[in-house]
């Protein structure tokens, strides 16, 4: 069983939820907002650094004018091994503000790394991809693998209902194909006598770089897993069958793998662990229904929707073209019995699809903050790089699990 602290924080936990939910759904009328919000002010935020903080650097970047859709890039100290030159300092002398962080060298060659594309937890109306604790679990992931991670701020519900969240984990995905095909055209720009030049950019027309810096340097999109987090699973599984999908239309991206984390599935018919796990710690099914009214289409309410339960029938694409699929489930959590039907799913569709279960864990135990330092949670990020590296690691490195 959990420890007396967590369930004592759980009933904590659990208050601060449902006080939550009791003014998002008083406001829900109202809150309709098309740009959308992010994260909420009672979340605790991290400020990005991009000075290799604990090892990793981190900037925010908006990517979408026409909604509140960011991202935030964590970068591993591994691509330049602490070189003091890569750093720009800020020497000014009147105090104005000039960029102190890293900042690729032009002219050199420098190391690719993995992709990995991480939605945050929260059941869709909380949390935040720049909260105190994604910020350490992603620097974690970050180390562990060796890989850029890019935690996508999606929009939130009520203000922004499905499929807001679903549209912006698939916009993300293709602003990184983008991206990549502006890095690869910037190689290609010569400099008069039509040689590749490898400090080449794109620029638009007011002179500024149009490609993003650290992944056009380091990125290896052809090396992409996505990783989702609860309620950032269900957003992560749909990416990918959209990524199986389009196929070659997003190239170079090449979505080799994904992870879902204890994912927010659900389903008209109750599930063995849906009914004995009803009151199980920090989100019991009763605030997980909460959320799902405010986050599905009220004219369309339907636990069976695609968002919600990934096992419906005639849902394309069919399982057998998904991505290998690494999924992690808690024994106390009461949505773990979904999970694992899906897992076995994919199994019987010849997917290499392993199931991790964690004894006497609940829900988002290696994502919370409070449980993030807890040798379990430090254990499953583990687990999640071994395997992970699998499909990342370059031919000849491979990991198996």
């Amino acid at each position: 069983m959990p420890s007396l602290a967590v369930k004592l924080y759980s009933i904590f936990f659990k208050f601060q939820q449902r006080y939550m939910l009791h003014n998002l759904t008083q406001n829900s009328v109202h809150a309709v907002d098309p740009f959308g919000i992010t994260s909420r002010r009672e979340e605790s935020t991290a400020a990005s650094n991009p000075s290799f903080y604990e090892g990793v650097a981190t900037k925010d970047i908006h990517i979408d004018p026409f909604s509140s859709l960011c991202i935030r890039i964590f970068l591993p100290a591994t691509v330049v091994n602490f070189d003091p030159t890569t750093i720009i300092e800020d020497k000014s002398k009147d105090g104005a503000f000039i960029y102190s962080g890293y900042s690729p060298q032009a002219g050199t060659k420098h190391k690719k790394l993995p992709v990995v594309l991480q939605f945050h937890g929260g059941a869709f109306v909380g949390g935040s991809n720049d909260s105190v604790r994604n910020d350490a679990f992603c620097r974690r992931i970050a180390n562990l693998c060796d890989v850029i991670v890019v935690a996508v701020g999606y929009r939130l519900a009520p203000e922004s209902r499905y499929p807001a969240a679903f549209d912006d984990g698939l916009k993300v995905l293709n602003w990184l194909a983008k991206e990549a095909n502006l890095a690869e055209c910037g190689k290609w720009m010569g400099n008069g006598n039509g040689r590749r030049r490898a400090d080449a950019h794109v620029f638009d027309g007011f002179g500024a770089s149009m490609a993003e810096p650290w992944l056009a340097a380091h990125g290896d999109p052809s090396r992409c897993v996505l990783l989702g987090v609860s309620s950032g699973a269900n957003i992560a599984d749909y990416v990918a069958r959209k990524a199986v999908e389009a196929g070659k239309l997003l190239d170079p991206v090449k979505v080799v793998a994904q992870v879902l984390m204890y994912p927010f599935f659900i389903g008209s018919n109750p599930t063995a662990s849906e009914i004995k796990l009803a009151n199980s710690y920090f989100y019991d099914k009763s605030v997980c229904m909460q959320t799902w009214k405010l986050f599905l289409p009220e004219e369309k309410f339907d636990l069976d929707h695609p968002a919600a339960n990934p096992l419906i029938p005639g849902r394309e694409p069919p399982l057998k073209f998904m991505p290998p699929t690494l999924t992690v489930v808690a024994q106390q959590d009461w949505m773990r019995d979904r999970a694992i039907a899906y897992s076995e799913e994919l199994r019987r569709a010849n997917i290499d699809a392993p199931l991790l279960e964690y004894k006497d864990a609940v829900h988002e135990f290696a994502t919370l903050d409070v449980l993030l330092q807890t040798p379990q949670a430090q254990a499953c990020a583990e687990d999640i790089a071994i395997w992970v590296k699998k499909y990342i690691s370059l031919r000849g490195h491979e990991f198996s699990y």
